[in-house]
């Protein structure tokens, strides 16, 4: 079993930044693809970042140049960096992963809240 534990959430105004953390434990082994997912009242689901084997990385086009994506192996953690934030980041964001022979990401965290006022 994998847990997966965001933390950094918060409220934070337009323009400001946060960094969200991803806590990972249990059975990583062959975990090789992290990312995060948002999502807000009313909306869909959003793939915002991904971060395979720990060096290749995706963005959504809502967040590029804004956020970015790191994992530190020796931690155990997956980050995200929020910069330039806009009302409308606002949103539940959630820490996934999944194993190589994952199709779809398997594990989730219980998500944290980013509230961005304008």
């Amino acid at each position: 079993q994998v847990q997966l534990v965001e933390s950094g959430g918060g409220l934070v105004q337009a323009g400001g930044s946060l960094r969200l953390s991803c806590a990972v434990s249990g059975s990583i082994f062959g975990l090789n693809a992290m990312g995060w997912y948002r999502q807000a009242p009313g909306k869909q689901r959003e793939l915002v970042a991904t971060i395979v084997s720990g060096v290749t990385t995706t963005y959504a086009d809502s967040v590029k140049g804004r956020f970015t994506i790191s994992r530190d192996n020796a931690k155990n953690t997956v980050y995200l960096q929020m910069n330039s934030l806009k009302p409308e980041d606002a949103a539940v964001y959630y820490c996934v992963a999944k194993r190589f022979y994952d199709s779809d990401y398997k594990y989730w965290g219980q998500g944290t809240q980013v509230t961005v006022s304008s």
